[in-house]
């Protein structure tokens, strides 16, 4: 494996932890700048497709004003493959936990958390601010 592969995937890696980090945090803005401007992510799970820059903060500023939703996105096992010189493919397992509740809290009890466990596919670009993702699909395996 080379150097620049090596590199490639970190940054990637990095950039699926961001998304995460910037989703559970509600930096809605600060999440879609992870992405292209032509983006899609797709939730088929929640019959939900965002598309571009503001179709994307749209979504996740909505998700971000239900302020008494506690989420964690854990992500692991990613499986990052070059197919061009700018340009990759993912497949990232996740386990999402949430909880909307009637009140602002900021610890919730995980018996009722809803659990979702499943694996982003992606596509990646590099652009001139380093990669991006250009397009998420969202598969749910395991729902509880």
């Amino acid at each position: 494996m080379s150097i620049e592969q090596l590199l490639m995937e970190r940054e990637i890696e990095r950039l699926i932890a961001q998304y995460c980090h910037f989703i559970d945090h509600g930096e809605a803005a600060r999440a879609v700048d992870l992405f292209t401007e032509d983006a899609v992510w797709d939730w088929p799970y929640g019959n939900i497709t965002l598309a571009g820059r503001d179709g994307l903060l749209k979504g996740f500023t909505h998700r971000q004003k239900n302020i008494r939703r506690i989420s964690r996105h854990i992500s692991y096992n990613s499986l990052i493959e070059g197919t061009g010189p700018d340009t990759a493919t993912g497949v990232v397992y996740f386990t999402l936990y949430r909880h909307d509740g009637e009140e602002e809290r900021t610890v919730a009890p995980l018996e009722e958390a809803e659990v979702m466990i499943g694996e982003y596919r992606d596509i990646y670009h590099n652009t001139a601010n380093g990669w991006r993702i250009h397009r998420r699909e969202c598969v749910v395996s395991f729902v509880r």
